[in-house]
């Protein structure tokens, strides 16, 4: 498995720790969409895209945040007293959508998101400067993505439609 796209989507607000979304293409005919690239105290890395964590109101059955103390719907008061008894005493918010698996995915992933990012920075300091994560352009010819290496790469390959549906990613990779 390679990764053959990756798009980056900069934060404008350089006093965050959020530096920019990212959205990766493996195979060219699967994407993960959402990452973030964070500043952290060793330097940057790749927060995999996660969703917050929900509960179900006992009164009302509306969904609610998992910290929530009352319900958006009905108002009833949420007792969170039954995670100190089974002694859970930090509450889980977001749950992972997709993540990788191995430490050999995940350095693979972090190492070539984090070089796209930098890439990312020093084109953003061009003129007439366009973000590779858009999804519409008024002019394909604009586009700025970057893709590695494939051979049977062409102008309008990089479109999930132009393959047959009986291609599999291994013969696309080939």
């Amino acid at each position: 498995m390679k990764i053959t796209e990756v798009r980056i989507k900069l934060i404008d607000t350089p006093t965050e720790r959020l530096k920019a979304f990212c959205c990766i293409t493996f195979n060219h005919c699967f994407v993960v969409r959402d990452l973030k690239i964070i500043e952290g105290s060793h330097g940057l890395f790749v927060a995999m895209p996660s969703r917050k964590l929900m509960v179900h109101c006992p009164k009302c059955r509306v969904k609610n945040h998992v910290k929530a103390n009352y319900c958006n719907q009905c108002g009833f008061r949420f007792d969170h007293s039954c995670h100190r008894r089974f002694g859970i005493e930090k509450i889980k918010l977001y749950a992972d959508i997709a993540h990788p698996i191995n430490t050999v995915c995940r350095e693979m992933i972090q190492d070539m998101v984090v070089a796209a990012y930098h890439e990312e920075k020093e084109r953003s300091l061009l003129p007439g400067y366009v973000s590779s994560y858009d999804d519409y352009y008024d002019d394909e010819a604009q586009m700025n993505i970057i893709y590695f290496d494939h051979p049977h790469y062409t102008e309008d390959s990089h479109h999930a439609s132009t393959y047959a549906p009986t291609q599999s990613a291994e013969s696309i990779d080939q």
